[in-house]
């Protein structure tokens, strides 16, 4: 069974942990001395950071402080996070909540890094990002327009306490300003509007901002991104990324010229040519296609740090058009998987960098583990919806791997954390896939042998059935020959053994044997004569020269002994005789032995 638990955040960040359960009291103690809100809107993410200096003006220690989101932007909060505002910006714990009679607002209990005593005061820095806030105004524009967005916010601090003095300072990225609120004081400078200070805001105070600007950014937004991460233990993580990708700006009112998109600077300004991916600085056999396949419009840059990957699309992106990618890469397995004996560590991010600023609708991420991986425990850096678990099969695999499969909505860059699953692994279940191997390649070979061996025919072939037996009998006819012709060995051997020791009887003996073993392998060539007569006349005509040549020789040899057994070792013939007559009797041996020669060629 699958555990989840909500851990900590990497770097300074905080993520939103789930306590659906907690009610809180908001404490009438705490007043915010002063509030400097930052809101960001150069992108298509609008981020607000709040600096908030708060102040214990009752009589008890305060250990945490509730932040409150308003109601009408509740559901486009993608991210929120605090820290201390000194120098060492240490991560806060934050905790969603509710507070009775105002079940239609947002909040958040951000615990304190110390105890805020009576009289004292804190600083902390709150970090939020908002996706679709920016509204296209107007929603069609045409390819030479340029893109006006309009913004809808709070001129106040949305607080649950009083606010004793409060500014705002909105970055809009242009100095292009179509209009905007104006509640006094407030000013513009270049791409800055500042609004403030306003001092004794109550509670929950709204007053409506309003900024209509320029803004030509590029409007991506993902709508659905698949993370595919193959875990191997044999050294490789392989991950895999299908994204659909559309173009949330202000659509495209009338036709599309390529030749103006070209020839004209100021033409299609909020379209979106390309974009960039980071991708590990250890990725490797990176692939970059779609349905049509590779898309070799791409450049990769190899970083210090990073790879970076410049996509660009088959065509430029217009506002309310869509395209569809798939990026794959490897990493190797030591930089994210760890063990101890059989106990695994794996420690990934859920969500990877695809560009900048970029708004993710939904991710769904699969784990593939290893087929043997049991007991998962699952450690997540924000709350992360995990769906029911499932088994993906593929070479070699027999019960299949297991794969985890989370999900999330609305994302941004801030959740781009590492994830950490452990699980446990026996080693000993490396071997399954060589011996699997072994044992294909080894049935393999069986069933190659037995197959050979099998006739599928319907009807008999006879000529080749003929044949085969012909190449069969002559096998056994050479086979035969050849130790047949091991027993001249044995005779040549046996003659100078007679003609250094004199000893007949020794002599006659040991070719007695020999004889006999010649005479078995003539009597099998005989036996095979016969049978080739049947289906091979012309192949049996030279055996049985063969057989005659044969004849020849054993008749020289039989001489060749009598000359040795009855005049050399009796005595009876001269020295210079003997040579004489035996060189006339090898010169007779050679010349037979040649013919021999050329018929056992021509039967093979």
């Amino acid at each position: 069974m699958l555990l989840i638990s909500v851990g900590g955040i990497i770097f300074f960040t905080l993520v939103i942990e789930c306590n659906a359960a907690t009610f809180d009291l908001i404490n009438p103690d705490i007043i915010a001395n002063n509030v400097d809100r930052s809101i960001d809107l150069a992108t298509q993410l609008a981020k607000l950071s709040y600096k908030i200096t708060l102040k214990n003006n009752g009589k008890g220690e305060v250990k945490s402080f509730l932040f409150a989101v308003e109601p009408n932007v509740k559901d486009s909060l993608s991210y929120i996070g605090a820290q201390t505002g000194d120098s060492l910006k240490t991560s806060l714990k934050l905790f969603d909540t509710k507070v009775q009679g105002h079940a239609d607002k947002l909040f958040w209990r951000i615990e304190m890094k110390d105890v805020l005593k009576p009289g004292e005061t804190a600083v902390v820095d709150v970090e939020t990002v908002y996706t679709l806030q920016l509204i296209p105004h107007p929603a069609s524009i045409t390819q030479k327009d340029k893109q006006l967005v309009l913004y809808n916010g709070n001129h106040y601090f949305y607080s649950p306490y009083p606010v004793k003095e409060q500014s705002t300072i909105v970055n809009l990225g242009t100095r292009n300003v179509e209009s905007y609120t104006k509640l006094k004081p407030s000013s513009q400078s270049e791409n800055i509007i500042t609004y403030g200070s306003y001092e004794d805001v109550p509670p929950f105070s709204v007053d409506k901002m309003s900024v209509h600007y320029e803004n030509n950014a590029p409007f991506l937004t993902i709508t659905n991104l698949e993370r595919v991460i193959e875990v191997s233990h044999w050294g490789n993580i392989a991950v895999e990324e299908t994204i659909d990708l559309k173009h949330s700006g202000a659509t495209l009112k009338g036709p599309f010229s390529r030749y103006e998109y070209q020839r004209e600077t100021q033409s299609g300004l909020s379209s979106v040519r390309s974009f960039k991916t980071i991708l590990p600085a250890a990725a490797a056999d990176i692939y970059y296609r779609d349905e049509i396949g590779n898309i070799s419009t791409s450049n990769m840059k190899i970083l210090s740090d990073s790879v970076e990957l410049d996509l660009r699309p088959r065509f430029p992106l217009f506002g309310g058009w869509k395209t569809h990618y798939v990026i794959g890469y490897n990493v190797p397995s030591y930089e994210y998987l760890f063990n101890r004996g059989d106990d695994y560590l794996l420690k990934m991010r859920f969500l990877d960098h695809v560009f900048d600023d970029m708004i993710v609708d939904e991710v769904t991420t699969k784990i593939i583990l290893p087929e043997g991986s049991q007991n998962m425990q699952l450690t997540t850096p924000y709350p992360i919806e995990h769906l029911p678990n499932s088994l993906h099969f593929t070479y070699l695999d027999i019960k299949g791997r297991p794969v985890i499969i989370l999900r999330k909505k609305n994302l941004v860059e801030n959740h781009i954390q590492d994830f950490q699953l452990q699980y446990n692994f026996p080693r000993i279940l490396m071997l399954q896939e060589p011996f699997l191997i072994v044992a294909a390649f080894y049935l393999l070979f069986v069933f190659v042998i037995v197959y050979v061996r099998l006739d599928f025919s319907i009807t008999k072939d006879e000529v080749g059935e003929s044949r085969m037996r012909v190449a069969g009998y002559c096998e056994k006819v050479l086979a035969h020959q050849d130790k047949r012709a091991l027993t001249y060995t044995y005779y040549n051997e046996q003659l100078g053994k007679l003609k250094s020791s004199k000893d007949i009887n020794a002599f006659l003996t040991s070719v007695k044997n020999i004889n006999h073993e010649y005479k078995r392998e003539t009597a099998h060539i005989a036996d095979l004569l016969v049978k080739l007569k049947a289906d091979a006349p012309d192949l049996a005509e030279k055996v049985s020269e063969l057989q005659k040549a044969d004849k020849h020789l054993k008749e020289l040899y039989t001489q060749h002994q009598s000359l040795y057994v009855d005049k050399l070792v009796p005595g009876k013939i001269a020295r210079q005789a003997f040579v004489d007559t035996e060189n006339q009797f090898n010169k007779k041996k050679e010349e037979c032995v040649e013919k021999i020669n050329t018929l056992v060629k021509s039967l093979q």
